[in-house]
């Protein structure tokens, strides 16, 4: 397994991690426990070193989960989690980083993950009530207490990110980031380079979509969050058909599938990006791991970009509430 560097600082970690959300949370019923836990093992088997995690999803279990499969390769791993939410409000949307309910986070996450420290520690989303400079004080505060070893944010502005920076060291960012959302290429990617901050793209095969497994006809249970997404309506699905059908083409030509190829057009972008596609399949997590030995050409890739730049995709990626959270 090829490795990455997280910014000029920040943890080594491999080229693919795994994102473990969908184990338990957000994506339709839950697997069967011990199937994702031997899915951790086979993942750590093989090679990935980097996975992700938030005290948000369950609440608690997704942590839990972890904490347990990872418990056999704890010196050989990096676990991420994140804080922001206020999980004793009513539902578990209401955000809340002041620095008891961030402690608060850490010690728990500390006990479910069964770990001494955290390897990073990601603010979930930016919450407007809390100076970002406070949070990253207390983070700051953690850290020489040894209980995190590094500080990240999640869905930040580039002014949010710097002004955290000038208290404590970002050592990576998570955001959405994929063919289908390349928003963070405005000003996100730009400053990572700039203050030497990895990045970290979430949904980097666009919630599935990418994969080119999803159409039109699909249905979403209760518990999957794309049920309420605009951009998984029928209509948007059916609309935005041609980017799946472009990375189809450019994968024939490459023996790979397009989620290898959208997973490959990423790591193409910068050296310190490393994405988190989740699975609870054996299969599919044998497909990621492979894109780290697939490589596309610049020519490849501005193929790529060409083509897509003359495309209008469908659909907001967020209900415009929510939206409004990430822009912070």
């Amino acid at each position: 397994m090829k490795t990455r560097r997280l910014g000029k600082s920040g943890p080594m970690v491999s080229a693919i991690g795994l994102g473990c959300m969908g184990m338990n949370y957000h994506r339709g019923p839950a697997p069967d426990r011990k199937e994702m836990i031997q899915l951790i093992h086979e993942a750590g088997a093989r090679g990935i070193t980097f996975f992700d995690t938030a005290e948000v999803y369950g609440p608690f279990t997704n942590e839990e989960l972890v904490g347990e499969a990872l418990a056999a390769f704890r010196n050989d791993v990096c676990i991420a989690t994140k804080f922001g939410f206020d999980l004793k409000a009513s539902g578990s949307n209401q955000l809340n980083s002041r620095p008891e309910r961030i402690r608060e986070a850490a010690e728990g996450a500390l006990r479910r993950l069964r770990v001494e420290a955290i390897d990073l520690f990601y603010q979930h989303r930016v919450d407007p009530n809390v100076p970002i400079e406070e949070v990253a004080g207390t983070v700051q505060e953690l850290i020489q207490e040894g209980k995190v070893k590094y500080f990240g944010l999640s869905e930040a502005s580039a002014a949010t990110i710097r002004r955290a920076h000038a208290v404590t060291p970002v050592s990576a960012i998570q955001s959405e980031y994929s063919l289908w959302w390349r928003e963070p290429e405005i000003d996100i990617l730009l400053l990572c380079e700039e203050l030497g901050i990895g990045f970290v793209p979430f949904s980097p095969l666009g919630r599935g979509y990418l994969t080119g497994k999803i159409d039109e006809t699909a249905t979403f249970g209760a518990n999957d969050n794309r049920a309420s997404l605009p951009r998984f309506t029928a209509q948007a699905l059916k609309a935005n058909r041609p980017i799946v059908d472009l990375l189809a083409k450019i994968g024939q030509e490459k023996n790979a599938t397009p989620a290898q190829v959208a997973l490959a057009w990423l790591l193409a972008q910068k050296p310190w990006i490393v994405p988190i596609p989740g699975t609870t399949k054996v299969h599919r997590l044998e497909e990621n791991i492979a894109v780290t030995q697939m490589k596309l050409t610049p020519e490849d890739v501005q193929h790529i970009d060409i083509a897509i730049t003359q495309m209008t995709i469908q659909g907001d990626r967020y209900p415009q509430a929510e939206a409004e959270r990430t822009k912070r």
